[in-house]
């Protein structure tokens, strides 16, 4: 069954539910976008809120913090920068008709993804779109950048990848990929039967890992835009990707999580024990948490599948989590934002192997986790 878990704090300034949660990368702050229509930026070291960020004029629906900017964004159609330090309004990005329900900054860049059936690109210093990307049916649901870093270098594609490739995922059923230097649709991805809700990138393989309503998980290549494999066993929509170490994680309305080996598509293990959706997921040093809709938190050993600890206090979803160091952090949509312990955190010894398997759990694992840590969660 596992452990319970004991918080830390619970920091409860919110007067509405919590959409979104982001840890600063040095991990000294997070930065919480709430259905109240402001952000708050809390302390990681004594749970305080350091500024109170209001300006939207609706529920802030996703948040992305830096290490001295915070940018959220808003059913108001807008998007905001925020100095961290002094919880100022920066800049403010108007464009998007309709909600603005993800956003991503990444190589000196800012990029939205809207109900308007949109996806754009912004300049990050002075608020000004540099680019639309028009062509989904219904609302953009999701998105995510690989930078031409990333990409072949190939004389030919140069000038088409010299701004990296955007990827989103909508409402009508398809992901798309964009050139982001010219806006134009370099590949439009079909198979899916439902809405496209999360993505993940592989950038070293240059794959795209999509998850639908149609409850299924497809596996792309972003260049070329042959669909590469399907993972069919879930019985409900897919609500959240984790990509680690040639491992995917998938969560899902049918109440379980399932990893699957990314390169073949072979189902490696379930996570059972949830009582409704799962509807986030984060993987850290051999140990995957998930948050679910009823009102709970979870570590399982990444490894065999066994859960290790229960995080009860919420009262409604659980949103978002976070986890830095010894500290898991959980926001809800019941308004709080909770620090856990999650100190002597185990790894399971990995299943023994069965003589009739064609290749049991324990050969798959020590095949494909090299970062399962067999000790307690260490400082990332």
């Amino acid at each position: 069954m596992g452990s319970s878990g004991s918080a830390l704090r619970v920091c409860a300034g919110h007067r509405g539910g919590i959409n979104w949660l982001s840890l600063s990368p040095d991990g000294q702050r997070l930065l919480t976008g709430s259905e109240d229509g402001t952000a708050r930026l809390w302390s990681t070291v004594d749970g305080q809120c350091c500024a109170l960020l209001q300006g939207h004029e609706s529920y802030v629906t996703f948040c992305q913090l830096e290490d001295e900017t915070a940018f959220t964004c808003s059913a108001d159609c807008t998007i905001r920068s925020w100095d961290v330090r002094t919880g100022q309004c920066l800049q403010v990005y108007r464009g998007h008709t309709s909600i603005v329900n993800r956003i991503l900054v990444a190589n000196d860049q800012l990029f939205s993804s809207s109900y308007d059936r949109t996806a754009r690109v912004w300049t990050v210093d002075k608020g000004q779109m540099s680019q639309e990307f028009r062509g989904h049916r219904n609302c953009v649901l999701t998105l995510a950048y690989s930078a031409p870093k990333d990409l072949p270098r190939d004389p030919c594609l140069e000038a088409a990848m010299g701004g990296g490739l955007l990827v989103t995922g909508s409402s009508d059923d398809t992901a798309k990929v964009w050139q982001v230097a010219s806006g134009c649709c370099h590949q439009t991805l079909r198979g899916h039967t439902g809405a496209v809700l999360c993505l993940v990138l592989d950038v070293s393989s240059h794959t795209a890992f999509t998850g639908s309503t149609d409850a299924t998980v497809r596996a792309w290549d972003i260049l070329s835009g042959e669909q590469l494999r399907v993972f069919r066993e879930h019985q409900g929509s897919v609500i959240c990707l984790e990509l680690t170490d040639r491992l995917l994680y998938s969560g899902s309305a049918d109440r379980t999580v399932k990893c699957w080996l990314a390169d073949t598509g072979e189902r490696v293990c379930t996570f059972s024990a949830h009582r409704h959706s799962v509807s986030a997921l984060k993987y850290h040093a051999g140990t995957l948490f998930t948050g679910s809709g009823d009102a709970c938190a979870r570590a399982f050993d990444a490894q065999s599948g066994v859960l290790q600890r229960v995080f009860r206090g919420h009262t409604f979803v659980i949103n978002c989590l976070q986890v830095h160091g010894q500290v898991l952090y959980t926001a809800s949509h019941d308004g709080a934002l909770r620090f856990w312990d999650v100190r002597g955190l185990q790894s399971v010894p990995p299943l023994p192997r069965r003589p009739s398997a064609k290749r049991s759990l324990s050969r798959l694992f020590s095949n494909k986790v090299a970062c399962a840590a067999p000790g307690p969660l260490q400082p990332a």
